[in-house]
């Protein structure tokens, strides 16, 4: 019998339990009073090395991430210290019937959904409180707090969630392929900015010299980052590239030491309190805008009487 409170959960899923890890996610995902508990619990304990791939949707990026996977469980290290446990987190697109995830990342990755050592669970949006944007990085502190050193995030498509979900990450890999003119895409969605590493995969294909050329000319024009993001070459359906992709996450996490790791962990901290203040403050918006005082504003601002910014400043000063 699966516990239903999140400390005997919690206590469950660090002795091994995945439905007892499944069912603490799934609170994260939900809402509602577990879910606070949960996250109260999870935020207390050390956050795993979290590895963040993303980039258009059919880059790959899922049989790639199943790659890396065999590729750690091989005997990849993360300075020097063996991976015991690996979690993966695939956020997927809702489905407009269930608004579940579609579990086709699961599927890719069926090799290793049995394995004791990896835990994969698909995410999509539930309708609660901050979505994705929220539940993503809420799990991944839930798998640091049941043990797990490494966690990747494999995001679908090329949006501000993803960008989003990349800040919660110490690594960010952005995924493309030859000919999709994705470099453009990539700068415009502001991944140019988290990317760390960039990974040009089906490299077997077309158009490949002029796909890197494009995205060694964006990060010339882009902002500059130290040190700059390098452009490696992967074909993930037969592993060519993995094992240098694994190395340059690696020597990325070298980077983050000392000052440079506490600046890090500062951005993060910023990061997940500042989605969480605009998630409420956007809830405390639907509360004004059903209120009565609401109306009145709209009233006014109709008749002439007022302007947007006296009505907003109205309002927040009666809440």
């Amino acid at each position: 019998m699966i516990a239903r409170d999140p400390d005997e959960l919690l206590g469950e899923a660090r002795h091994g339990s995945r439905s007892a890890l499944a069912r603490l996610i799934t609170y994260v995902e939900s809402g509602g009073a577990n879910q606070r508990a949960t996250i109260a619990r999870a935020y207390r304990a050390p956050a795993p090395y979290v590895v963040g791939l993303t980039g258009p949707p059919g880059a790959g990026k899922s049989t790639l991430t199943d790659r890396l996977l065999a590729t750690v469980l091989a005997g990849g290290t993360l300075e020097d210290e063996p991976v015991d446990e690996i979690g993966v987190l695939c956020v997927d697109p809702s489905s407009p019937f269930t608004g579940g995830a579609i579990l086709g990342d699961r599927i890719r990755m069926q090799d290793h959904a049995t394995n004791d050592r990896v835990f994969i669970r698909s995410m999509a949006t539930r309708g609660h409180l901050g979505g994705l944007a929220l539940a993503v990085p809420d799990a991944v502190r839930v798998l640091g707090a049941a043990g797990f050193a490494l966690v990747f995030v494999e995001t679908v498509g090329v949006g501000q969630m993803e960008v989003d979900v990349a800040s919660a990450a110490d690594t960010t890999v952005v995924v493309t392929n030859p000919g999709w003119g994705d470099a453009m895409q990539a700068n415009k969605a502001g991944l140019l900015e988290v990317a760390d590493i960039f990974v040009i995969n089906k490299a077997d294909r077309a158009g490949l010299r002029e796909t890197r050329r494009d995205l060694e000319q964006m990060l010339d024009l882009g902002t500059k980052k130290d040190p700059r993001p390098p452009i490696l070459e992967t074909v993930a359906t037969d592993g060519s590239g993995v094992d240098a992709l694994w190395s340059a996450i690696v020597a990325h996490r070298r980077l983050l030491r000392g000052d440079r790791r506490e600046e890090h962990r500062d951005t993060q901290a910023r990061a997940e309190l500042d989605r969480v203040l605009a998630v409420m403050l956007r809830a405390r918006v639907g509360e004004l805008a059903a209120g009565r005082a609401y109306a009145e504003q709209i009233a006014r601002l109709r008749a002439g009487e007022t302007d947007p910014y006296l009505a907003a400043e109205a309002l927040l000063s009666e809440s």
